[in-house]
Formats: C-alpha cells, structure tokens, sequence
C-alpha cells in the first residue's frame, strides 16, 4: 500500500483519489479551500441556487465508469442524469433562430433546413460526418491514453479530412476551425454555430486547428446532459464516493511545495504545518503555481508544453433571481451570438478598455431545487472572456453585465422587468476557489496546430509527481478531467507499462 498525497480537490483530483484508494492505496487530498469540487460549485442566496461552474455534463460515459470502477453504486443511483432536448437553442446576430434535437442527426439536419434554408442541414450533416472522422483519429490518444512520448505526431499531423478549396487558382484545404466554418459550411450562421463551441472554451476559432471539429462532435454524438439539482451534485457524488473508498480530505491546508528525496517526489510541504510525506504526488493545479511548487527541484517546471497551455479566457457569469414562473418549452440552454464576431474576438485575445457584448450563453434549468417555489426562476448568463480585461475595476465588470443582461433578453421573455437582484461572478472569483492563475480556465487538447493545443503529460520530470485534472492531458472540461484521473490512477498503479484506459 503506497502513501499518496493529492493537491487540490478538483474533479479530475477525486477521480484519481477514488480509483487509487480503490486499488488499496492510502490517500489523502490537501485543499486549500473549505470545500471539493474545484471549479464545480454552486452559490446560494434567498432560496435560489446557481451552478457556478459548468452548467451540462457531455458524455457522462466518463464518470458512469468512475463510479462502475469504484463500487457498487452506478453513477445514476447517486446522481439523477436529464438528457436535455433541444440541446440548445441558436439566436444568431441577424435574429434568426433554430432549435436543435439533442444526439439525433436527422433532426438537427431538419431544423437547420427549416430554420436556415434548404442546403444548410445537409452541409452541418456532411461536416458531423468529417468531424467524426477526426473524432476516430484522436480519441484514444487525445483522451484515453497517456500522452505518448512521440506527442509532435499529434502536433503535425491535421486529423480533420478537409474538403478541398479552390481559392484564387489554387487548391487550399482548411486549417483552422474558421476556415472550416467559411469554406465548408459557406453561411455565416452555421459558422457561427461551429464557432459557439470552441469560443465556449476561449479558443479563438482563427488560431484553433480544424481538429476543434471534435467538439460539436461530442455533443451530437453523446448528446447533452443536465444533473438533477446542479452539476454540484455530481462534484457531491463523487467526494462521498471517495469517502466511501477511505479517501482522507484535509481542507484549510495550504501547500507551499514539493518534498524530494533520493530523486523522486516524497510528499509535501504545507503552510504551518509539518510536512506530509508520501510515496506519490498527484497535483491537480494548473501549471504556473505547479512551477512555484517545484522550482526548488527543477529549475521551473520545465515539461513539454508547460508553458503553452496557459489560457487568457475566464468565466464571466451574471446569475439572475428571478420574479415569475419559467414559461413551458423554454430551451435549457440558448446561444446568443455576438452581433460582431471580430470584435468579440480581438477582445477577447487582446482586451481593450471597453468591453464589447460577446456570445452569451444562457442556461434556464427547470428545476425545483434551484429555486425558492414554482413563482420564481433562477438563471445563469455566461460568457467567455479575457482574464486579462481589469475585473479588479468594478465598472468595468458592471458595464459587462449589462451587455450580457440585455443579450439574454433575447432568451428570457420580459427578462429585465423580472429581475430580483443579480450577482456578478469575474474571473476573480475563479482565481480564488481554484487557485488558477488569473482565474483562467483550460480547453480540451486537440490535435495539430503544432503542439500548442496539447496540455503537459500526468507524468512530470520528477519521478513520483503526476499532474491531474484540467490542466494536464487530455484537457480541460469535466470529461476530460474525470479522464486524467483515471490515466493518473494507471500510471500509478500498472506504472510505465499503462498504455491508457480501457
């Protein structure tokens, strides 16, 4: 039985916990925080409660083997899973809209016809089936496996099959997810639709390889799913499945570095405490305070990739009480795309001094545990945004809210009449529950687009010190978080032998 220390309490953190302790180990996890769940957390005030966090969980494959893996109890006896249908509903700058069916193609391929015009559904249809193929290429070594020492071959080689272009007497194929949406699917709105799901993870659709296609692939093919109560309660499920394994949990306890001995991590360092000693480390910190922790060791935390991952995109939320019943059929979830795409985008890879309204995302759960009785609604507004944009000025982030407040007007009927009160969450406030730095927040690896897109392996230079959660391969987001846990498990336990999930 190995002593292990964990660093954090995140989602891909716990994954690994409950796995190791499973596999006879004992384990303990150092948060530095009062509570679990990483960026998965919830905010509560008058009988209204909000998910703070991701607000859906794609492909829940993920965690129902977490909890097969770990115990009797399958994922659905602890938590209650919603498919949601539609799976989101689109209000595009120039007010068209269109509803999409969750997971089935011939319906998303109808309703973009109906909405967009006869042509537009076969076009998405034909890129679903290209993404797929991408999907095919990538997804054992993007999320099932270690990352392979011989990474640069996911680097270089581009698994989207594009469809040739001929562009001013020459033959192009697209390389980026925005040449993707303008030469493939050729309407401005469905490109905006490709667009939606890189942007929702701050990755600039003019820089992101076309292998980004991968994203709106999993949504179709996984379809989208709610969590009864908030994704907190899955964040809930998965700590008392790891107390249930004889997980230990000591929050309050502040690491302030690495201990080494004999060439290998042995435990760590923790602010007024003695030193906890271990036979493995697993830190589910994001790479800038991972550096902090080891620089005494290494010189810097110098591994493939460290330095390329760091995101500038943040979460900016505006959660909003509400007076008034939901109306019935409204969409869980609406797309509110930006009127003006460029500038969105300029802003947010270089913010200006004044903010301009993004694409907002706005989530409508019915359901009675979010709110104080069926009389009123609580709802959460979104965007992805600098972390670099001065959030320490308070107007700046009033000023925001207001332009992503009247842009989910378009999504809530009457909206700014039913307001109760509204609470402004910045990238700040993601700074101090996960630690990450700025209050970044990672995207998923993908593929090509040499090597920037990747995220550092779950093994580190320093034997004994593995890397978890979203950023560490495969990524950010939380299936790929609950996958690094589940790599970080097997490397532990089968060692340099484990060649990836199963």
């Amino acid at each position: 039985m190995a002593r292990i220390a964990v660093i954090g309490a995140g989602m891909g953190a716990m994954a690994a916990a409950a796995r190791l302790a499973v596999a006879g180990h004992r384990v303990v996890v150092y948060e530095r925080t009062e509570t679990y769940g990483g960026a998965v957390r919830r905010f509560e005030r008058d009988g209204f409660r909000f998910d703070t966090g991701p607000g859906l969980l794609p492909l829940p494959a993920v965690y129902r083997d977490l909890f097969v893996k770990t115990g009797k109890e399958p994922l659905e006896a602890c938590v209650e899973l919603v498919q949601v249908d539609p799976s989101s509903r689109h209000v595009f700058a120039d007010g068209t809209e269109v509803s999409l069916p969750n997971a089935s193609r011939s319906g998303v391929v109808s309703a973009l016809d109906e909405a967009l015009g006869s042509g537009a559904g076969q076009r998405w249809g034909d890129f679903l089936v290209r993404a797929r193929e991408a999907w095919d290429r990538t997804r054992r070594p993007l999320l099932e496996e270690p990352l392979w020492p011989n990474w640069s071959v996911l680097a270089d080689r581009e698994p989207y099959p594009s469809v040739p272009h001929k562009r001013l007497l020459r033959t192009r194929r697209a390389g980026t997810l925005a040449e993707v949406g303008a030469w493939e699917l050729r309407d401005p709105r469905l490109a905006a639709l490709l667009e939606s799901h890189a942007l929702a993870y701050g990755l600039d659709p003019r820089v992101a390889p076309a292998s980004a296609a991968v994203l709106p692939y999993m949504e179709h093919a996984f379809g989208t799913w709610y969590v009864r109560g908030g994704v907190r309660e899955l964040a809930r499920a998965v700590y008392e499945r790891c107390l249930a394994r004889k997980v230990e949990f000591v929050f309050g306890a502040e690491v302030t570095g690495i201990l080494e001995k004999e060439g290998r991590a042995a435990g760590l360092e923790l602010a007024g405490g003695k030193p906890a000693e271990a036979d493995h480390v697993v830190a589910d910190v994001d790479p800038v305070r991972l550096r902090g922790l080891t620089e005494h060791l290494l010189d810097g935390d110098g591994d493939v990739h460290a330095e390329t991952v760091t995101s500038r995109a943040g979460r900016f939320s505006v959660l909003l009480a509400l007076a008034g019943a939901r109306e019935a059929g409204a969409a869980h979830r609406t797309v509110v795309h930006t009127p003006d795409r460029d500038a969105e985008l300029d802003h947010l890879a270089s913010p200006g001094a004044e903010p301009v309204r993004p694409t907002v995302t706005v989530l409508r759960p019915d359901d009675p545990a979010l709110r104080p009785d069926d009389a009123h609604e609580s709802v959460v507004v979104s965007a992805v945004v600098s972390t670099e944009a001065g959030w320490e000025v308070e107007a700046t982030a009033e000023r925001l809210a207001d332009l992503v407040v009247a842009a989910a007007g378009a999504a809530v009927p009457g909206l700014r009449e039913r307001i109760l009160w509204r609470e402004v969450r910045t990238p700040h406030h993601g700074e101090e529950e996960t630690g990450a730095w700025f209050g970044a927040v990672p995207a998923p690896a993908l593929a090509a687009g040499g090597g920037r897109f990747l995220h550092p392996a779950n093994t580190t230079r320093l034997p004994g010190l593995y890397r978890v959660g979203g950023w560490s391969h495969p990524g950010g987001g939380l299936p790929h978080a609950g996958m690094s846990g589940a790599l970080v498990a097997g490397l532990i336990v089968e060692g340099a032998e484990f060649r990836g999930s199963q």
